[in-house]
């Protein structure tokens, strides 16, 4: 790993952000009440998460996807046209209810559906770390003077995972336990080259830990709508818990940075107990701790898989809690097992735009 700066004559800056979010709220109380068997879990106390937001069919893959691209160019005042390149992410590409779309790729029917006609269309799925290796992918991209900006959009129609686990979870062992926390939606980040003097990406790095793919599964199984999806909780969060520190620690050594530098961390959202218990090994491992707490949106919207660190990032935007010239530390925990952190400088091209909610974009 080199820092960007050194490697590439031109840098990259996350210049906008987007997200689209269904309309319905399902708590988890509602879930749980819709279990087929008595599993006496108090899934809210074990995970924190009290609602997410959930399609009831009026949204899928593709109009959560496009309807979160729309959002991110309407924030950042870039025209579709503009685009170079618009890359599909999601690990669910649903249209037209359960239908897969595997060709044509649901990245070019985004781009279509937008106004991208200039751009080149790929798909690039890597579960739920997808969006950030979109961002990495793209990010060496602009950096070797490929493409000036582009798009990455995932649109996450998985909440019928947790439908489909509700029906066969008996207790807190079973393997499907993790879909009860799913929740659907739609995200977006434009990255384009930066200005001199400007904030942007300052690293992004990756490693797959192969010898633990088998710990989270899912696939389709006959007479069930959509898929099932087996997870061994306990096993794939202590793997994940122990590959991070040193990951993190050449991330920082790289730009000359150390942990008590960046300003605000966002991890998967799996889990806000996962995510504290997490958090507290890689500060006792590293020796030092961010500036601010982690932050924590899985309560209001469940793990919604490659989107979480987009919907995330938006809150904390939001709320004015991210200011100019602070680091980021984006950190991706996926199935397969892969491990991820891309860290950036945040600028005013990003914090200027407005965050009230779109008219397209539920609140």
């Amino acid at each position: 790993m080199t820092e960007a700066d050194s490697r590439a004559p031109y840098r990259s800056r996350i210049a906008g952000a987007g997200r689209h979010l269904p309309v319905t709220h399902l708590t988890t109380d509602e879930l749980m009440a819709s279990t087929r068997h008595r599993t006496h879990i108090d899934l809210e106390r074990l995970t924190g998460i009290h609602e997410r937001r959930v399609s009831v069919g009026d949204e899928d893959s593709y109009t959560l996807a496009t309807s979160a691209a729309l959002d991110c160019l309407r924030r950042s005042g870039r025209p579709a046209d503009t685009l170079d390149v618009v890359i599909n992410c999601s690990i669910s590409k649903c249209r037209k209810g359960f239908i897969h779309w595997i060709e044509p790729t649901m990245s070019i029917a985004v781009a279509g559906e937008i106004g991208a006609t200039k751009a080149m269309t790929f798909d690039l799925s890597n579960a739920c770390a997808g969006m950030l290796s979109g961002v990495t992918v793209l990010n060496n991209m602009i950096r070797q003077g490929v493409v000036e900006r582009g798009l990455v959009v995932s649109g996450e129609y998985i909440s019928q995972l947790g439908r489909n686990a509700a029906r066969h979870v008996r207790n807190i062992l079973s393997r499907e336990l993790a879909s009860l926390t799913l929740g659907d939606a739609g995200a977006a980040l434009l990255l384009e080259r930066a200005p001199e003097r400007a904030g942007g990406i300052r690293l992004a790095g990756f490693t797959t830990l192969a010898g633990h793919s088998r710990l989270c599964v899912g696939y389709t199984v006959a007479g069930e709508p959509e898929a099932r999806m087996f997870t061994k909780a306990r096993a794939i969060h202590k793997a994940a818990t122990a590959a991070i520190p040193p990951l993190l620690q050449e991330v920082l050594d790289t730009v000359g940075i150390g942990l008590g530098e960046v300003d605000h961390v966002i991890t998967h959202q799996t889990s806000a107990r996962a995510i504290r218990k997490g958090m507290a090994h890689v500060t006792a491992v590293l020796g030092d701790a961010p500036r601010h707490e982690a932050v924590i949106s899985v309560d209001r919207y469940g793990n919604t898989a490659s989107t979480t660190h987009t919907v995330a990032l938006i809150d904390e935007l939001a709320a004015g809690r991210i200011q100019p010239g602070e680091t980021i530390a984006l950190i991706a925990l996926a199935s397969g097992l892969e491990i991820g952190v891309v860290l950036f400088t945040a600028d005013e091209q990003l914090l200027e735009q407005s965050w009230a909610p779109s008219p397209r974009t539920q609140p």
